[in-house]
């Protein structure tokens, strides 16, 4: 997650990703290229080939939301991302990640002694968790960060029956949440792209933050857990999430949860 050209960088990775057919054009032989040429995609959203050369390679930076938006369009973005792209050309202030927990918030995670729960910063760095969700997962004890532990923990891919998925959607909401200019950020994609599977997600740039969705567990104890995610933002510490598990009530799950030590 490098802070120069980003924007750029990003342009010419989904222009990779869109087939030729969709821009309406015959394919005659062998292409030279992945997906859409530049001439393509800048006839698609309607801008001057220059123009789209310029931006890729991070001549100009500041492109308005309209052309934004037309791009967005072309290369077939999905919401998150579009709002991803819109943010990487006007940037706020590098956001500090929080790593102080209030005491409230502690209370709470203890208050739901059924679920498990943890908070955890934009860079997924486990700050704090209650006694379930450490007998959850290692992954989860505070110190740990999220994502090293997904890509270079071979315990997690043993936990996770869907790693592939859950593996994709942590790589793109890291993307999403993370600021690409913090530099302990920098770092860290550094680390995780010497793991080949991290490396080829990260290259794709989705970009979409954490959603409330069922998550599969192969525990070593208890065994097979479905848990409902829930994610909450922290008032007052808005880089700090609040994750929950929840079983289904009088469910196998709810049964287990109940077993871990």
């Amino acid at each position: 997650m490098a802070t120069d050209n980003v924007l750029g960088k990003f342009l010419k990775a989904r222009r990779g990703q869109v087939p030729p057919s969709h821009a309406g054009r015959p394919i005659p032989g062998r292409r030279r290229v992945a997906g859409l040429r530049r001439e393509e995609l800048a006839q698609l959203a309607g801008i001057s080939e220059p123009y789209l050369t310029r931006l890729e390679q991070g001549v100009d930076r500041h492109p308005s939301p309209q052309v934004l938006r037309a791009l967005a369009r072309a290369l077939e973005l999905d919401a998150d991302t579009t709002a991803y792209v819109l943010a990487l050309a006007a940037p706020g202030p590098v956001r500090v990640s929080e790593t102080e927990v209030t005491r409230d918030v502690h209370q709470l995670l203890d208050a739901w002694a059924d679920s498990p729960a943890y908070v955890r910063n934009r860079r997924f760095d486990v700050l704090a968790a209650n006694k379930r969700a450490r007998a959850l997962a290692p992954m989860y004890e505070p110190g740990h960060n999220l994502a090293r532990d997904m890509f270079l923990a071979p315990e997690v891919r043993q936990l996770l029956p869907d790693w592939a998925e859950i593996a994709a959607q942590t790589a793109a909401a890291l993307r999403a949440e993370a600021d690409s200019r913090d530099p302990r950020t920098v770092l860290l994609v550094a680390e995780l792209e010497a793991d080949d599977d991290f490396r080829r997600l990260w290259a794709r740039h989705d970009a979409r933050p954490s959603r409330d969705e069922l998550k599969r567990f192969a525990h070593p104890v208890v065994g097979e857990l479905s848990l409902r995610r829930q994610a909450l933002t922290v008032g007052g510490a808005e880089e700090q999430v609040i994750i929950v598990y929840q079983a289904t009530p009088g469910s196998p799950s709810e049964a287990a949860l109940g077993r871990l030590p």
